[in-house]
């Protein structure tokens, strides 16, 4: 929020419009950066700051199956929780030890694109090779940036973060097939991941039908939805202290685990019933890593993936 106020306002109101009018410029010069994979840097990702955030819940990362650097990879994130925070410390930064489990793998978190607009924050997201979720990024990365790499997508995104709740396990993943055009486009092999905990770090309240209360719930998501394809939950967590209420996550174990490669071939215009087949073989890949790790990493023998 700082740069989109700051910038409007020197520009007008200050005798620092210079300052503004150079961000501009360099956003327009550098405009096609964040669509071509960005600017990493090791050392952003490994600020001291993201082991005291990993540890806060804790936050761990879990390998079944090795991923060959001979390849490129969709990692297909759930649930999104209503903030994904098991995929921001485990792709977008060193602390959980990504290079280490999956060496030779290099990972790209995959976000709404209107996030690189903003000057000064597009810097920061790129630091830590955060990408565009577009079709245009996600194909530069799969086929001209050579093998090895990883995009980590939360296809299910604002309409999964609404479905969230402690005790849930949701995904939206029916509707959702254009991340399997894209494997398909490019050949990268598809890797359900999934976040045990991730839905029990917040509360969230959803207003029973026909209240006012919902009535304004609703009109406010649909709103921000259209204008910034964002979700806005209404969600509380703990205060600074333990036992009290406030808007931090509860600090309650988040297991992400990455399963094993669904080997994709490469189709330059795949047809419904290939987008189709490959659908259904990712959902049960995904229904078969929840079901084979679900009890330890704390749900119950009986919990079902619910997939919508």
């Amino acid at each position: 929020a700082i740069p989109i106020i700051l910038i409007p306002y020197f520009l007008v109101f200050t005798k620092f419009w210079m300052v503004s009018v150079l961000a501009l410029a360099w956003l327009a010069y550098d405009w096609n950066t964040h669509n071509q994979g960005g600017r990493r840097s090791a050392w952003v990702r490994n600020w001291t700051i993201w082991k005291y955030f990993r540890n806060y819940f804790p936050v761990k990362l879990v390998k079944t199956h090795d991923l060959s650097p001979r390849h490129n990879y969709i990692i297909v994130s759930h649930p999104h929780g209503v903030l994904p925070y098991g995929v921001f410390i485990n792709f977008a930064t060193e602390t959980t030890g990504f290079a280490r489990i999956f060496p030779a793998i290099t990972p790209y978190v995959a976000t709404l694109e209107g996030i690189f607009w903003i000057p000064l924050v597009r810097e920061y997201v790129m630091s830590m090779g955060v990408c565009p979720v577009s079709e245009l990024a996600l194909k530069y990365l799969l086929t001209q940036k050579g093998s090895g790499n990883a995009v980590v997508i939360s296809v299910g995104g604002a309409t999964e973060a609404l479905l969230c709740h402690p005790g849930a396990s949701i995904v939206f993943l029916k509707q959702r097939k254009g991340f399997v055009k894209v494997a398909l486009k490019t050949g990268a092999y598809l890797v359900p991941s999934y976040s045990f905990g991730q839905n029990e770090v917040h509360n969230q309240e959803t207003f029973p039908e026909g209240t006012w209360k919902r009535f304004f719930q609703k009109t406010f998501q649909n709103t921000f939805k259209k204008i910034l394809g964002l979700n806005f939950c209404t969600f509380h967590g703990r205060g600074l202290t333990r036992g009290s209420w406030g808007f931090l996550p509860f600090n309650h174990p988040i297991t992400t685990v990455v399963g094993e490669p669904l080997p994709i071939p490469r189709i330059k215009k795949p047809d419904k019933e290939t987008v189709d087949k490959y659908h259904a073989l990712y959902i049960n890949a995904l229904q078969k890593l929840f079901d084979e790790h679900k009890v330890q990493y704390g749900l119950s023998e009986t919990q079902e993936l619910t997939i919508v």
